[in-house]
């Protein structure tokens, strides 16, 4: 199929087989072709400026019109032989300093040579991309504060983590890359089923998708409740079939009576009409058996399907919802659009004692009312609410410096490290606890008071 990439058209047919980090050149026609690797000849002795504040860009100093570059396209002239004319006929470019020169051809090059060059997907590559291009589907998170919450959670190989995110899948594929195929992830998913396409971008192989559960919002409560229960299950799938065999073959047995009856009274009939319009009827019944006996068989094989997938389907969440019950998960992950608070206070129960957990969002002032619920709460330590910062710099010889614009924020995360909550301690014996810490001269003081 055709990809439009950057106001560019191409076919992928001709890079398969060919190693990530190889740089395609787009020929005519939108196929790919390896780029030959040509040593750029540079004038030793290169005419630049020493300043560029009397250069005014009025727009007049290139002489080539749009038409003209088009129609050295049409002719068929290379990227790099267009970027050289443009040099040539530019009024302004040897005034500009050896700087300057370098941007405006770098510029170009980007604007009129078609060259792609194919990339390994990963957690980096996929988050940068995302949060360029549509940041409203991953909640605006951005790469640093991603990197951030992979090293809070203790993503590692071997894990059990719990994954409640609705960022497109990004946070859960840089989860499975973290893991590596090993340990297992439950993604508790809102509404109908998960979504995963920024999962699938990945290119993971089949092997990291053994271990990947999922388990839907709506029946968390129920699961801690202890009244979970999905529909009626069969033991095996071939206990619907059975039945449905049986009960077919009843069908056909009601069928082949009816078909007897017909043909009963087609044959009396028959004696009175010649035998060649007999011929006719008799072969139209067969065509019309024919087609109900195809049809029916057809129906019967996509009820079975549909049978089996369900069957398939409510074992899967069986096996989930054991997986859940067990509570002992090793951290638990939240980037969603809802709110954090009773997302965390029940997902927090599947979590074992002593592992760490990482809630993301966009704003602030969710994250400090999640904040002091678990304060009240009890059964964590370490609560920490941060906000990273981030400015990219240049870094060329002679050159080196922050970049003018920078991104206004990334998100907050608020990171804790679970411990054992003890509900049978009752508020007396806390404040009982509490009057021991103080200090004698307090206590006198206070003990006076009430005499």
């Amino acid at each position: 199929r055709k990809i439009i990439f950057e106001k560019q058209w191409f076919y992928l047919d001709n890079a398969i087989g060919h190693i990530y980090g190889t740089t395609f050149e787009v020929t005519s026609g939108g196929n790919l072709q390896p780029k030959q690797e040509v040593e750029e000849t540079t004038p030793e002795t290169k005419e630049a400026g020493t300043d560029n504040r009397n250069i005014v860009d009025d727009g007049k100093s290139q002489k080539l019109t749009h038409d003209d570059i088009k129609a050295l396209k049409d002719k068929g002239i290379k990227g790099q032989e267009i970027v050289q004319q443009l040099i040539e006929n530019s009024t302004t470019f040897r005034d500009k300093t050896e700087f300057a020169q370098d941007k405006y051809i770098k510029k170009k090059k980007k604007k009129y040579e078609a060259v792609i060059t194919i990339v390994k997907p990963s957690t980096r590559i996929l988050s940068t991309m995302y949060y360029a291009r549509e940041p409203g589907k991953i909640n605006h998170l951005r790469y640093d504060t991603l990197a951030q919450m992979l090293t809070l959670g203790n993503i590692r190989a071997g894990n059990k983590m719990i994954v409640m995110e609705t960022c497109a899948g990004l946070v859960l594929g840089a989860v499975m890359e973290r893991m590596g195929g090993y340990g297992s992830i439950i993604q508790m998913y809102p509404g109908g089923g998960p979504v995963r396409a920024a999962t699938s971008c990945f290119g993971f192989p089949k092997l990291f998708f053994n271990n990947l559960h999922e388990f839907p919002l709506s029946k968390v409560d129920s699961l801690l409740s202890g009244t979970f229960s999905t529909e009626t299950l069969p033991s095996e799938p071939e206990d619907n079939m059975l039945v449905e065999e049986e009960s077919n073959g009843s069908t056909d047995e009601k069928q082949t009576s009816l078909q007897e009856t017909e043909e009963e009274s087609t044959t009396e009939a028959a004696m009175e009409i010649n035998q060649t319009e007999e011929q006719e009827t008799m072969d139209i019944n067969a065509e019309d058996v024919e087609f109900k006996e195809n049809k029916e068989k057809g129906y019967k094989e996509n009820v079975r399907e549909k049978q089996r997938k369900q069957w398939e389907r409510r074992k899967k969440l069986i096996e989930t919802a054991a997986l859940l019950s067990e509570k002992n998960a090793d951290g638990l992950i939240v980037a969603s659009k809802f709110h954090p608070t009773p997302l965390l206070l029940s997902l927090l129960e599947f979590v074992a004692p002593s592992r760490p957990f990482v809630v993301y969002c966009q704003y602030k002032e969710p994250l400090l009312e999640c904040y002091t619920k678990l304060r009240e709460r009890g059964g964590v330590i370490n609560l920490k609410l941060s906000e990273t910062w981030l400015r990219n710099y240049q870094v060329l010889p002679d050159r080196s410096h922050p970049k003018l614009t920078m991104s206004g924020g990334g998100g907050y995360l608020l990171s804790g490290i679970t411990v054992v909550l003890d509900k049978g301690n009752s508020d007396s014996s806390n404040l009982e606890a509490l009057k021991m810490e103080e200090p004698s001269s307090k206590r006198c003081k206070v003990q006076d008071l009430h005499c």
